[in-house]
């Protein structure tokens, strides 16, 4: 008998959806494997092997392919991964730097390859007695977690090129056969699935071209855009001066420099979304980590000291970076505690919002902005920020001429939030959940610690089916989302409800959040199909959520 659509769309995952948008490696290839790791983010990637990010960009900027070679990688590493065709990494796990990153890009990475021994200064790796340099040519399969020496040819996805160009694009280069078939198939399922799924599918989206991108991909919003990647790169230098000033006006000036810089962010990602949702998150991280690494800057400091060249500059610098020096960073002075301790940082930042809806206003854009507060933990420090945010669009808005009434919502990371949701909600209009920092702080982990040290024998003896960062805990992490579900909307029934962990992408947490009553689920761009798809099953099903812990 013929199948419904409904029938159609329950039987296909995200998971087969999401092998079919990468490119893949041709069947029956003769290279050699050298060793196997973690999948960490799919598809096929060819290209020399390059130990150095600034490397891995020069390369790259000559037309190279490069694989990025790091026994593991850290913010600083991003230019060079933005660089590379793929990631490997001999430590980390699929919640690890690299994997995040790379997913997020739609990168292929490996990650986890122990048996690999990287030497940086030599620009090497060796492996089972096979040595590697920089240059040789290796490919990863990101699916599979496969590592190969040599060339491999490599199949690209017509799937891919419908998501980003359209079905007649996608047909006209499957040409007739399978290719097309395949693209026809997929079209009809994801119309399916958006015409039977509730639950709207946002991405998460740092600059323009990632929103573009996503809206290509079908996303009807940024559910997350973190303003932090925006004080990398040159702008670091800005963040400096802002924490080593050492009068008021000092600081007030750093931070002025940076105003126009932020506003042109924020102009350019409401221009891509123009119309639809962007919520931008306040500064998150520690300021630590826009400022040099303690032991690189103590070595340089030491070292013109011997010289008898020290640099003022630095000294002081190296004061601030040990002053500012915490054991746990992650429970430390970040989120909304910094905005409150920092005098200046939050309020630069929701100026810049206000100005660039401003702009966009003047222009003819429809923009529609929502400030989120990250780390709340009390209802007090989220009031506080509102207060501010409500003068400084008061002031815009009688300084430009245009009403200016911006949402304000927060993160729910923490426990204590989701306990105290119910009077939260009186202070937020909409609630987001973080549910990379609320498995954390739920189960005590530190991400970046316990994947690769004992996942996997909590795995085999059974203490967890599957990582809680891939797939919500749904008797602890989950049951303190409904509860700040619950009691937020009790008290403010118009509360939005959104979800921006890397939980958003999955297929299992999908269902949950479905049968959570969350109003939309933000993730990667690239997986923006893949969690429309789940959202449509999660319809169709209605919410069967197996207890698999």
């Amino acid at each position: 008998h013929l199948i419904t659509m409904d029938e159609a769309l329950s039987r296909v995952t995200g998971a087969q959806l999401s092998q079919l948008l990468f490119p893949q490696f041709a069947s029956g290839h003769p290279a050699p494997l050298l060793t196997k790791a973690m999948a960490a983010s799919p598809g096929a990637a060819v290209g020399a092997a390059v130990f150095d990010p600034v490397r891995a960009q020069e390369w790259a900027a000559q037309g190279k392919d490069v694989i990025l070679v790091r026994r593991e990688t850290n913010p600083d590493d991003l230019g060079g991964m933005i660089a590379a065709v793929g990631i490997l990494t001999a430590r980390g796990g699929k919640t690890s730097h690299a994997a995040v990153v790379a997913r997020g890009m739609g990168r292929t990475a490996v990650v986890g390859a122990e048996e690999l021994v990287i030497d940086p200064v030599a620009r090497s790796l060796t492996c089972k007695g096979r040595t590697v340099v920089e240059g040789d040519v290796v490919a990863i399969d990101g699916t599979t977690g496969e590592v190969f020496i040599g060339d491999v040819p490599v199949t690209p996805s017509p799937v891919s090129t419908y998501l980003e160009d359209g079905l007649e694009a996608a047909l006209a280069q499957a040409g007739d056969g399978e290719a097309a078939e395949l693209v026809r198939a997929v079209d009809r399922i994801l119309v399916h699935a958006d015409q039977v799924r509730r639950l709207r599918v946002h991405a998460n989206a740092d600059n323009a071209a990632d929103a573009a991108r996503a809206r290509r991909l079908g996303a009807q919003g940024v559910g997350l855009c973190r303003t932090e990647h925006q004080f990398l790169g040159e702008r670091r230098v800005l963040i400096e001066h802002v924490v080593l000033a050492e009068t008021d006006d000092k600081k007030q000036s750093a931070l002025d420099a940076l105003l126009p810089l932020q506003r042109g962010d924020f102009v350019e990602l409401l221009e891509a979304m123009d119309g639809l949702p962007t919520t931008i998150r306040l500064l998150d991280p520690p300021l630590h980590e826009f400022l040099p690494d303690l032991t690189s800057l103590s070595v340089k400091v030491a070292l013109a000291a011997e010289r008898g060249q020290v640099d003022e500059n630095d000294v002081k610098l190296l004061a601030a970076v040990e002053h500012m020096h915490e054991a746990n960073p992650m429970l430390g002075l970040r989120g909304v505690r910094l905005g409150l301790v920092v005098p200046g940082l939050f309020e630069l930042q929701i100026r810049a919002i206000a100005e660039a809806v401003a702009d966009r206003l003047a222009a003819g854009g429809k923009p529609h902005a929502e400030i989120m507060v990250p780390l709340i933990g009390s209802v007090q420090e989220l009031r506080l920020v509102r207060d501010m945010a409500i003068a400084i669009m008061a002031e815009v808005s009688t300084s430009r001429g245009v009403e200016i009434d911006l949402p304000v919502g927060c993160m729910i990371e923490l426990p204590r939030a989701a306990l105290t949701a119910g009077r939260i909600a009186d202070e937020a209009q909409f609630f987001s959940f973080g549910t990379n920092d609320l498995t954390q702080t739920t189960w005590g982990f530190s991400r970046d610690d316990v994947e690769g040290a004992f996942f996997a024998q909590y795995t085999s003896n059974g203490v967890l089916s599957v990582s809680p960062f891939e797939t919500i805990d749904d008797l602890g992490v989950g049951r303190l989302v409904k509860i700040a579900v619950e009691e937020g909307r009790a008290t403010r029934p118009s509360l939005g409800l959104g979800v921006c962990g890397e939980h958003g992408g999955d297929p299992e947490s999908i269902r949950f959040f479905h049968g959570a009553g969350l109003d939309y689920v933000s993730c990667s761009p690239f997986r923006v199909p893949v969690a429309r798809l789940e959202a449509g099953r999660a319809a169709v099903e209605g919410n069967t959520v197996s207890d698999s812990r």
